[in-house]
């Protein structure tokens, strides 16, 4: 562990290379926590006079991100994947196994100071899983021999910087490549057509492409940055979404890490197009080795004429990208919530109307979109609209690509034109005995298999690109379970339908789960989800009762089979509270007792 002592030093040195703008109060303390496993207080004061921010404000944003901690964590910070897909193939026997080799318990420092054990959210990494994190680096494919291995390491104190390369050896596993992954563009070619062809040609090759983002909502490229462009503004910006949190997915992880110079392409070329002259690309603090690998890519660019100051020559077209780190919180992923991060705050969806189209990034114009949006708008830019829309169906034209994990023999990324069917997925991937699929991640549908000769379009079944598979032998409880947790632990907190309403559901599921629920509890839970879709604030309120909803009326069974009986029985056992008071007053007659009517 580093010592605090010189914190001050460190800050200042870092303030060479952040700067000392208020919005960069996240970047600073993501590093921070790296550096020294958490953020001592003094540099809670520091940052606070440094960036002219209330010391509130910084302990706020702490206390917001799980990545960011008071308290030390040790030389070695360890988080496990908690995705449902990681449980599958048996993450918590390894996780409990490393706690036993280490003597440590989960979510607390172990007393040397040397090392915290505790789970995390998906790493992105369903599709050479069991994974986790260690002070921030991705270890995929975790077995016996490794955590054996790990173990190891950190009694004897090896830096990480030491552990084996393989450790970290992050695979893109590409299956199934089509319209995207085989028309690779030069670099500059995009921005060569925008020249040649003008900003209004390219609206249009992107309207006549009908190119919708690739992120789960749809909306129309050419629509947003149209938008953008006629918004009144002294400036404009660029954000790219890379913080790829809905569980099951990992397919941007592939695109930054192979095709990087595709993504900046496009959101260079959206630069060209609406004026700005800045932007973002918001990384997920899971893809922390991404990082050097993407700030060389964007060297490359700088040093090409691709970024900076007059790109390819031409007088005025200023652009250039920096790389903003999160910090572990799936919220982040709605785009008013990122933009909140980007400007160094927590991540509370903003109220909409405006759009971020006219006030987004510092309340200026700013184009958001998915970093598949980019690549594609990109090549689009090369290839032409005709090209991209003769693939796909009339309302989804293009292809998609999708993560697939879990009972499958061939998990990976799949790139599929719209309108492909679940079943052909299903054969393609190896995974023949489902019983069910979980498409666009927890907060989107689960479908049986009655459904499985539906198709991925926008049309039909939506998706940003996650795709979990589920055999005949799992019991889909479990994946509701997880989901619900993991929407109570990810809520923002801000209103309290998603708040309140998340936390309920998780209670009643993990009720129904222990074989304690009554078909009361089933009415509750129907009730709270409906309550959470109508009255939330964002999207991820509204959707996180999916899970729960849809299971209940297409996998009835599931919560049929656990219930106890069918009258009510309360989750709260009174009589069972009272007997601290028992046994502290020395009165245990009848009458100190309570009886539920039966």
């Amino acid at each position: 562990m580093n010592s605090v002592e010189h914190v001050n030093d460190f800050i200042a040195e870092l303030n060479t290379i952040v700067g000392d703008r208020p919005e960069q109060l996240l970047q600073y303390l993501y590093r921070i926590q790296y550096r020294y496993s958490f953020i001592p207080p003094q540099a809670v004061q520091l940052l606070a006079a440094r960036l002219g921010v209330p010391v509130t404000a910084v302990q706020g944003v702490i206390e917001f991100y799980s990545f960011l901690h008071d308290t030390a964590r040790g030389d070695f910070d360890i988080l496990f994947s908690d995705s449902i897909t990681d449980h599958m193939l048996g993450s918590h026997k390894l996780a409990h196994s490393l706690c036993e080799r280490l003597g440590v318990r989960f979510g607390e420092p172990r007393s040397d100071g040397r090392v915290t054990v505790d789970l995390t959210s998906c790493t992105g990494m369903c599709d050479q899983g069991p994974a986790m994190l260690v002070n921030g680096w991705t270890v995929p494919r975790l077995d016996e021999a490794r955590i054996e291995a790990i173990a190891r390491l950190i009694e004897t104190a090896t830096p990480t910087d030491d552990w084996p390369a393989e450790f970290f050896a992050v695979e893109d596993n590409i299956q199934r490549r089509d319209l995207l992954l085989t028309s690779a563009i030069s670099a500059g070619s995009a921005l060569q057509a925008l020249m040649n062809k003008g900003s209004q040609r390219i609206l249009e090759e992107l309207d006549q492409s009908a190119l919708r983002g690739r992120g789960g909502a749809g909306f129309k490229t050419a629509t947003k940055w149209r938008f953008c462009l006629e918004a009144e503004a002294q400036q404009r910006y660029v954000v790219c979404n890379a913080d790829e949190g809905e569980p099951g997915t990992f397919k941007d992880r592939v695109l930054l890490n192979s095709y990087a110079d595709d993504v900046f392409e496009g959101m260079t070329l959206c630069a060209g197009v609406i004026g700005a002259s800045q932007g973002y690309l918001y990384l997920r603090g899971e893809y922390r080795y991404l990082l050097d690998p993407l700030q060389t890519a964007l060297e490359h660019r700088r040093q090409a004429g691709l970024l900076g100051r007059n790109i390819l020559g031409q007088d005025g077209f200023d652009f250039d990208i920096d790389i903003h780190m999160g910090a572990g919180a799936y919220i982040c992923g709605e785009e008013s919530s990122l933009i909140e991060s980007l400007e160094g705050k927590r991540g509370i969806p903003r109220k909409r109307p405006p759009f971020p189209v006219t006030s987004g990034f510092r309340r200026q114009p700013t184009v958001v979109n998915n970093v598949e949006t980019f690549m594609a708008a990109a090549q689009i830019a090369v290839h032409g609209a005709d090209w991209f829309a003769a693939v796909g169906t009339g309302q989804s034209t293009g292809t998609k690509l999708l993560s697939i994990s879990g009972d499958c023999t061939r998990p990976g990324i799949y790139e599929y034109p719209f309108g492909v069917s679940i079943r052909q997925i299903l054969q393609d991937c190896g995974g023949g005995d489902a019983q069910a699929v979980q498409v666009a991640g927890a907060a989107g549908s689960t479908l049986p298999q009655r459904d499985f000769d539906r198709s991925i379009a926008f049309e039909d079944v939506a998706s940003g690109g996650s795709f979990m598979v589920f055999n005949q032998q799992r019991e889909l409880l479990d994946m509701v379970q997880n989901f619900a947790h993991f929407f109570a632990h990810e809520s923002c907190g801000f209103c309290t339908p998603c708040r309140v309403g998340g936390t309920l559901l998780k209670d009643l599921v993990d009720k129904v789960h222990s074989g304690h629920g009554t078909e009361y509890d089933l009415q509750q839970m129907r009730e709270i989800g409906a309550l959470m879709r109508d009255t939330s604030h964002c999207g991820l309120g509204s959707t996180a009762p999916n899970p729960v909803l849809e299971t209940l009326d297409k996998f009835p069974a599931i919560y049929q089979s656990r219930l106890r009986d069918s009258r009510y029985e309360p989750a709260f056992d009174l009589d069972a509270a009272l007997q601290d008071a028992r046994q502290i007053s020395g009165r245990d007659q009848d009458a100190a007792h309570f009886e539920a009517e039966s």
